[in-house]
């Protein structure tokens, strides 16, 4: 499924409000970091991330990345930050 930019605008505008839940710095990405992301997401639907200056990923790279490991859909990356979406199966939260 890919978003429209309608879509994307209104995933922009929540995320504005969200906290960000995550920060990759120098190692290199952990399965257990992928497990994290992968539950919030199940959580939340919308997750926003921040990758350091000392990371070997561009936050782009790292969205990229993220969104194939855990089937999530990358929605924006900002500077440092990125977000994820991953629309919740049983109880949708966010109505695109």
């Amino acid at each position: 499924m890919e978003l429209t930019s309608k879509q994307r605008a209104k995933l922009r505008s929540i995320a504005q409000t969200e906290d960000t839940i995550a920060q990759f710095g120098k190692d290199e990405l952990s399965s257990a970091q992928i497990d994290m992301i992968d539950k919030a997401l199940e959580k939340r639907e919308i997750v926003k991330c921040s990758c350091l200056e000392t990371s070997p990923y561009t936050p782009r790279e790292l969205m990229d990345i993220l969104a194939e490991k855990t089937d999530s859909l990358p929605v924006t990356a900002i500077g440092r930050k990125f977000v994820l979406y991953r629309q919740n199966k049983k109880k949708p939260q966010i109505k695109l």
